[in-house]
C-alpha cells in the first residue's frame, strides 16, 4: 500500500517474519546495511549521527548520513536525513531534513511494516520535487528489499 501527498510518503508491506526478525534487520546497522545496500560504519545510537558508502548500483560513490532520533524496542525507528542529496556541489547542510519513521505491528503473516518520510514541504522548492519523486520510488525498491532480506535468511 502507498499513500503521498505533497509533504510524505507512506508505504506498507506485509512480511513474512516475526516483528523480532523486522526489528533487527532495521536496527542492527550491518543487517540495515545489507538490504539497505549501504556500508554502515557506526551503530544506531539515538542523538547520533550514523554514515556509511551506499553499495547501491549507481550510487557507490554517494556518503549516507542519516542522524537517529528514536528507538523505541519492536514498534518504531526513526532518523533524519537530507533526502536525494546526490549533488557534491551543494551543501545541503542548512536544509531541514525530511524524517524517515518505520513502525512494526504484529500481523497474521508475520508484521506489517509501514514507513514514512515526511517533511518535503520544508525541502527548497527548487529541489522537492525532484527529491519527492526520487525518494518514492526509493521506497518502493527498499521495501522490496527488505522483504527479500528477510526471506533469505
Amino acid at each position: 500500500m502507498t499513500t503521498s501527498s505533497t509533504d510524505q510518503i507512506r508505504r506498507q508491506i506485509e512480511l513474512n517474519a516475526p516483528p523480532a526478525r523486522v526489528w533487527e534487520a532495521l536496527t542492527d546497522y550491518q543487517k540495515f546495511g545489507a538490504w539497505f545496500c549501504v556500508n554502515l560504519e557506526v551503530p544506531f545510537v539515538v542523538g547520533k549521527k550514523a554514515y556509511g558508502q551506499m553499495t547501491y548500483p549507481g550510487y557507490e560513490h554517494f556518503r549516507f548520513e542519516v542522524e537517529v532520533v528514536a528507538i523505541e524496542p519492536m514498534t518504531r525507528f526513526a532518523f533524519t536525513w537530507h533526502p536525494y542529496a546526490v549533488d557534491h556541489n551543494v551543501d545541503y547542510s542548512n536544509e531541514a531534513p525530511t524524517t524517515v519513521e518505520f513502525q512494526l505491528e504484529p500481523s497474521g503473516v508475520g508484521t506489517l511494516l509501514t514507513v514514512v518520510e515526511s517533511g518535503f514541504d520544508s525541502v527548497p522548492e527548487w529541489r522537492r520535487s525532484e527529491a519527492f519523486r526520487m525518494n518514492e520510488g526509493g521506497w518502493k525498491s527498499q521495501m522490496k528489499n527488505i522483504e527479500k532480506y528477510l526471506e533469505n535468511k
